[in-house]
């Protein structure tokens, strides 16, 4: 049974393959070893050859699939403490946790490796051009983990890969930490791209956030837990709301463009909701089976209900109902209509028609209080254990790769994967059967519909680490030709 490395991973130095260098590879004994805080760890380091299983449940017929570098310090570091010149920039919509990022990778970086050049970018990717930058230590960053949002700045677009690189060069930076979501990974992918088409000696690693937890190949995205944990009092005071008077409807708005995560997690923790709405699953309003007639048959066995929505779900409804024009922000997604709003108008407008019962019906946005708070305990843990992982890799001399948690342990992950797909929930899954059982809605899918999703899920001969045998041939060749290219 083979095992695919899955080494597009990028070292600097190298000619593409990793134990055949034409030069070797310039290395420096890591600071670590020195290190009194490390000195009672009995083993220092990562072994280059650790790797980490992206599927661990397989078939005993089955390849072993995909593996990834493992995370973590290196015997031998790339760089030495006083030749580094280091960034950090963050990107995109807010998240709990930004702020703990930043501080564990100034602070990694100062006390692990004795760098001392650390600067912040200010405003998001066009902040590498047209904004002034902050000199980032230690003692200006201590106590910016218990703030919310980020001390930098962000912003969404900006994104001119040319000048970006420009002022890389020119400032001299060859440490770049790029923090944000799937369009901020693809950006960082670009960049990444154009650093090693010029041959500049530059680490580039991207530090997954999304608070949708929409990213793929991680086992989750730092702030999520935190978001749910938010979410659980909208969903309380909606509850309140509800059951303190006849026939009360709470409607909840949660985070979830394209993902229903939040609204999933949110509501198993709960056991308040009576109907979790998401993208990944069409529901209908009028007919049988509809959501209309649930809400009314809740309504008449418990006197109240509570509804949750992601902001993604229904969109198709909305923009046939009201012909709005597809508009995107300056990050290219999508502009979403309040589904919020208008759903709780439509279920009042509904009631108000049939005159079977009078409803009272409260709505609930708390979507930028969620982002906008700083990360709880377990966030915070987390944020440490990313910003440590990706300060190991670029000293090390790895770039172009993500780092995160797959099945537990905290592996380098190249571009590629983190943005060739979104993260999704499975609706033929059975974390989404839990919260049906939990709720006792309908699915809201006919038999068609069940099949249709199952076809959808499972292609043609698809092997447990999601690739068909094809595409797993094909890997298998290019892995074995690709060991790892360096700058």
């Amino acid at each position: 049974m083979g095992v695919t490395v899955d080494s597009f991973l990028h070292v600097l130095e190298s000619d593409g393959i990793l134990n055949s260098l034409a030069t070797p590879i310039p290395t420096h004994p890591n600071p670590l070893q020195d290190n009194p805080a490390y000195s009672v760890v009995k083993q220092y380091f990562v072994n280059d050859d650790d790797t980490v299983a992206q599927k661990i449940v397989v078939h005993k017929s089955s390849p072993r699939g995909t593996h990834f570098r493992r995370a973590g310090p290196r015997q031998k570091a790339y760089f030495e403490s006083d030749e580094v010149h280091a960034c950090i920039v963050t990107c995109g919509g807010l998240c709990p946790g930004l702020n703990t990022v930043i501080r564990e990778i100034v602070c990694g970086l100062y006390h692990m490796y004795g760098v001392t050049r650390v600067l912040g970018i200010d405003g998001g990717y066009r902040g590498f051009y047209s904004r002034n930058t902050i000199s980032l230590t230690p003692k200006f960053v201590n106590d910016i983990h218990k703030r919310g949002g980020t001390i930098l700045g962000t912003s969404r677009g900006g994104h001119d890969t040319s000048k970006i690189v420009d002022s890389i060069q020119d400032r001299g930076i060859n440490q770049v930490y790029i923090i944000g979501g799937d369009g901020t990974q693809r950006g960082a992918s670009v960049i990444f791209e154009e650093i090693k088409r010029r041959g500049l000696k530059v680490a580039v690693a991207g530090i997954p956030k999304t608070i949708d937890n929409d990213i793929p190949v991680i086992d989750k995205s730092f702030g999520f837990d935190t978001a749910v944990e938010e979410a659980q009092r909208a969903i309380n005071a909606a509850h309140v709301e509800a059951e303190s008077i006849e026939n009360g409807v709470g409607v909840v708005k949660l985070m979830g463009r394209n993902s229903g995560f939040i609204a999933m997690y949110a509501t198993l923790a709960s056991r308040d909701v009576d109907c979790c709405l998401i993208p990944e699953s069409p529901f209908y309003l009028e007919g049988p089976g509809g959501l209309f007639e649930y809400v009314e048959k809740r309504l008449k066995e418990n006197g109240h209900m509570v509804i949750v929505i992601a902001e993604g779900a229904g969109q198709e409804l909305l923009c046939e109902s009201m012909r709005s024009i597809q508009q995107q922000d300056a990050s290219g997604n999508k502009l979403l209509q309040d589904v919020g709003l208008w759903i709780s108008q439509k279920i009042k407008d509904h009631f108000s028609r049939s005159k079977k019962m009078g409803i009272t019906l409260k709505y609930i946005d708390p979507t930028y209080m969620i982002r906008a708070v700083p990360s709880n305990a377990s966030d915070n843990v987390y944020c440490t254990l990313l910003a440590q992982s990706a300060v190991h890799g670029a000293m090390a001399g790895y770039t172009g790769f993500t780092v995160g948690p797959v099945n537990g342990r905290h592996s380098y992950i190249p571009f590629y994967r983190i943005i060739e797909r979104q993260n999704n929930v499975v609706i033929t899954d059975r974390m989404w059967a839990r919260l049906l059982s939990s709720t006792h809605q309908p699915s809201f899918l006919t038999p068609k519909d069940i099949v249709e999703e199952k076809k959808e899920e499972a292609p043609q001969s698809l092997l447990l680490n999601g690739l068909s045998s094809k595409d797993n041939e094909l890997l298998e060749k290019v892995s074995s030709n690709t060991c790892g290219n360096v700058l």
